[in-house]
């Protein structure tokens, strides 16, 4: 979905996993719950602007923003004094 979204292409996806975190309904893409619905979004491909797709991309999923997310999550980890090695 992200590799899509950094071409500017908009994403049709099911319901499941992720797709609702990375998705933006109508934005970069649909989210939808069946196969109806999802031929129903591809006849609505052209109306989002696939220029925010790509925006959207950069701002949420370029190597920065994700690495300051990894960050934030890093910090979030407890301090234990020493970490864990496989060469002990």
């Amino acid at each position: 979905m992200i590799e899509a979204m950094a071409w500017g292409t908009l994403v049709i996806a099911f319901r499941h996993g992720s797709v609702m975190e990375i998705i933006q309904n109508g934005l970069t893409g649909f989210v939808v719950s069946s196969v109806e619905e999802a031929v129903t979004a591809v006849k609505h491909l052209e109306l989002p602007d696939r220029r925010l797709c790509r925006k959207t991309f950069e701002e949420r999923f370029s190597s920065e923003p994700m690495a300051r997310e990894y960050l934030t999550v890093y910090d979030c980890v407890p301090r234990r004094g020493r970490f864990y090695s496989r060469n002990r």
